[in-house]
């Protein structure tokens, strides 16, 4: 690719604003994602002690990593619309995939965690 080419990267107008407009709707699905979300770890926090600690601990994880990640992406493809190039383009995904892949791992372990404990607490036998 020219280096004229690659000067005159640019987003139309027209695509640009349809591209916001895609994630403001993005955005505002997510945010009724998260209450429904919210709503149904509430309804899990119904059951008994134990279970619900567990649950409640899992389920809140869960959603601050779906928060996490769906606010990278989002980010990430505001972060795009803003690029002056292809090569910028490349290098802003590149970066996003590496953070995520770290991310994901690290919330991977956690989980597992988590997870690990509140089955080690339901099944301990009540005193």
């Amino acid at each position: 690719m020219s280096d004229e080419v690659r000067d005159r990267f640019e987003i139309p107008k027209e695509m640009r604003s349809m591209a916001e407009a895609s994630v403001e709707q993005a955005r505002k699905a997510f945010e009724k994602f998260v209450t429904a979300a919210q709503t149904t770890a509430d309804t899990i926090e119904e059951r008994n002690a134990t279970v619900r600690a567990g649950a409640k601990d899992v389920s809140g994880k869960a959603i601050t990593y779906a928060e996490r990640n769906m606010q990278a992406s989002l980010d990430h493809a505001q972060s795009l619309l803003k690029a002056k190039d292809l090569p910028e383009v490349m290098r802003l995904h590149g970066e996003y995939v590496q953070a995520q892949m770290r991310s994901l791992a690290e919330q991977a372990s956690e989980m597992s965690q988590v997870v690990g404990k509140a089955a080690m607490d339901a099944a301990r036998p009540k005193a």
